[in-house]
């Protein structure tokens, strides 16, 4: 009998050792290309695809996401009233959802009602942080509305030189060149002033990207260029507003935030000119917009947490077509440029046992979230915390088919420019020449195949 329970001891000893044992690595041919964003997939492609909330959320997640997307939706006015009071003196939009038309990209205009590009301004120099300078009287983003009986910063006027280009076959294409402007000032510009237009990013599959490990992205990096492909890139650490301490910048066209609790707050301070806990100061303070009134924050903490949780949890649309033969040449020529050398197909989230769904999952971004040198013409000239002023984050290339259905035309780049795939593309520089003028040389069959490709993401 004792016999009996050593050997039960022992069989129960090498069970434990079995499980407690590291898995074998997920075999690569197992993975489902589809899955874009690992277990936060969803197969949608409406013109809803990008507002969908993570799948298998527990019912309070949901109620959460589903309150956040509910506030995200919210319309803002001037107080005091009795709903959703507080907006301006000076602001860009008034809500959330009217420059993130359908959670995804907006419309390159600006001052009108959905209007999506805002235009960040600074002088020379640094702050304390090693961040942009602001401008005296404008601040560090200029906002071009007003509430009643306020005056607006400053009109933003857009106008386009297009010019038409060939391809090595003679296929024309065309590019347009924004110059910006401004008019109608409340007050003189500083010398010196640096101006940066920005269009309203997508919204989905941003809690994956900040779930990404530090050190994953890091060693991305090669400021150096020290395997001599023509690639520099290098991480942008800014001063993260939320945490009082220097962290890596993730979101923004220069990956010039850290987290998405500070893009969130600063997108609600800024753009739409309500106080919270992040940034209790009104925009327009020190300016002749300020109200003066003692009613600050103005965003409930509940709202702003439940804001970011639905900005965590929107699920990524999964590719398509993966199995067609066009796409599959497209996907080759893809990597023969050499553009995943920025646009990097595969990022791991790191473990996270406070929530699942972002802990260890297995995402194709197609971004190194790392910031390049993309050349002169698409530079703003105006540096942003590490990130020079030729220099952008690797854009996420997922959901990039679907831009003209959820967010009908579809724009493209930091400021909307290019109206086509093959446009942004045509942009590209610095690093990115090589890449360009691959695929300038492509036939036209080999073109419409890499782009068949990217639009299968």
């Amino acid at each position: 009998m004792k016999k009996l329970k050593v050997i039960g001891a022992l069989a129960l000893l090498v069970l434990l050792l079995a499980k407690c044992q590291k898995a074998a690595e997920f075999p690569a041919d197992k993975y489902d290309e589809r899955l874009s964003g690992g277990d936060a997939t969803v197969f949608d492609i409406t013109s809803h695809a990008f507002s969908n909330m993570f799948p298998g959320l527990s019912a309070y997640d949901a109620e959460v996401h589903g309150f956040g997307d509910a506030a995200f939706s919210k319309i803002f006015v001037t107080a005091p009233a009795p709903i959703n009071p507080g907006l301006g003196t000076i602001f860009n939009n008034n809500s959330c959802i009217s420059c993130h038309h359908n959670d995804g990209i907006g419309l390159p205009t600006a001052g009108e009602s959905r209007s999506s590009l805002l235009v960040r301004i600074s002088i020379l120099g640094i702050d304390a942080h090693g961040g942009p300078l602001a401008a005296p009287g404008y601040g560090l983003q200029l906002q071009d509305k007003a509430v009643y009986g306020k005056v607006p910063e400053c009109k933003v006027n857009i106008v386009y030189d297009d010019k038409t280009y060939s391809f090595a076959d003679g296929e024309t294409y065309a590019l347009r060149a924004p110059t910006y402007t401004l008019s109608n000032l409340y007050t003189a510009l500083p010398a010196g002033y640096m101006l940066s237009p920005r269009l309203a990013p997508p919204m989905f599959g941003l809690g994956l990207l900040e779930s990404v490990p530090e050190s994953e992205i890091v060693a991305m990096a090669d400021p150096n260029d020290s395997n001599g492909d023509g690639i520099k890139g290098h991480p942008n650490y800014v001063w993260d507003v939320a945490t009082q301490s220097r962290q890596l910048g993730r979101f923004g066209w220069k990956a010039n935030t850290a987290s998405i609790l500070t893009q969130v707050a600063a997108a609600y301070n800024q753009d739409i000119g309500i106080t919270n806990k992040i940034f209790p100061v009104e925009n327009s303070f020190g300016q002749a917009q300020y109200d003066g009134l003692q009613d600050d924050p103005e965003l409930p903490d509940s709202t702003l947490n439940a804001v970011r949780f639905y900005a965590a949890t929107l699920a990524v649309p999964a590719r398509r077509d993966v199995t067609d033969a066009t796409n599959k040449k497209g996907e080759l020529l893809f990597k023969q440029a050499k553009c995943e050398s920025c646009h990097r197909q595969t990022l791991t989230t790191g473990v996270n046992v406070a929530f699942k769904p972002l802990s260890n999952q297995v995402i194709h971004p197609y971004t190194d979230l790392l910031v390049h040198d993309m050349g002169p013409g698409l530079a703003d000239n105006r540096p942003d915390f590490l990130a020079s002023g030729q220099e952008w984050r690797t854009a996420s290339l997922w959901g990039l088919g679907l831009f003209e259905t959820v967010n009908n035309p579809g724009y493209y780049l930091h400021d909307g420019r290019a109206r086509t795939i093959t446009e942004a593309i045509m942009w590209h520089g610095g690093e990115a020449e090589s890449a360009k003028v691959f695929f300038s040389k492509l036939s036209k069959a080999d073109r419409d195949a890499m782009l068949k490709f990217l639009k299968s993401l």
